[in-house]
């Protein structure tokens, strides 16, 4: 039976005409975008996760591109069907409920803070220069809220979403629709796919995952919410084999 599509609030609702279908027991083939690029996680000089840097872009001028999620391929990011011989389980364990109904929702002075560990990727953004559960709690002072706001827009995963209080309304980074790869070389190790800008994804039955401004899909395998990655990358140490930022 088909799942009802949902839009969570502040996402652009078109995707730009780009959509992702999750192959239940191999690939993600996405429609519509020819360009995908490398994003890493770059520390500033106190080590705390503080901006992302491109790498390479890749284009392909075929479709669908089709995008390894089992972590085996040897042509990644791309699939080259080492899914259908390798150890992983590609089943789809998240549910269909929106983001929002499972979070936590965290009262600040100005700003309310909604989280869903669930979605966490440990990407660290909401841990530089304190943590954004705390600094809502000061968030009538300038540098608290801007920081505040800041640090989840840099979540990749959207597990946080920042509100204003006196609006009642989520606030979002702006965003053209578009595709990453999420590089950590500060933990050593490869992170998920990161769609944003409203991307509609969906499996290959045509069900429905809510659409969102922020998401982040498994990329290495071995994640218990897939698609949605989960985190496990880290401790898997996964690496996708491609070209690192050049040192300074």
């Amino acid at each position: 039976m088909k799942t009802e599509q949902k839009i969570e609030p502040g996402t652009p609702a078109n995707g730009g005409g780009c959509s992702i279908i999750v192959d239940t027991q191999g690939p993600y083939f996405v429609y519509g975008c020819t360009e995908l690029k490398q994003e890493f996680i770059v520390p500033n000089a106190q080590g705390e996760s503080w901006e992302y840097q491109e790498g390479v872009t890749f284009k392909v001028e075929h479709e669908p591109m089709a995008l390894c999620r089992c972590g085996h391929s040897r042509s990644k990011p791309f699939c080259d069907g080492t899914h259908t011989s390798a150890d992983w389980d590609p089943t789809l364990r998240a549910d269909r409920a929106p983001l929002l109904e499972g979070a936590m929702t965290y009262q600040g002075t100005t700003l309310d803070l909604a989280d869903n560990i669930r979605f966490c990727v440990h990407a660290r953004f909401c841990m530089a220069k304190g943590s954004v559960w705390e600094l809502i709690e000061h968030s009538e002072e300038k540098e608290a809220h801007d920081l505040s706001i800041r640090e989840t827009f840099h979540c990749p995963s959207g597990r946080l979403k920042i509100k204003e209080k006196d609006k009642d309304v989520f606030l979002e980074p702006h965003f053209a629709p578009s595709l990453s790869l999420i590089e950590d070389p500060q933990k050593e190790c490869s992170g998920p796919l990161w769609v944003k800008g409203g991307i509609p994804v969906e499996d290959c039955e045509c069900n429905s995952f809510e659409i969102r401004n922020r998401v982040t899909l498994c990329r290495c395998g071995s994640s218990q919410n897939k698609p949605y990655c989960d985190g496990n990358h880290m401790q898997k140490g996964f690496q996708d084999d491609l070209p690192s930022l050049p040192a300074e």
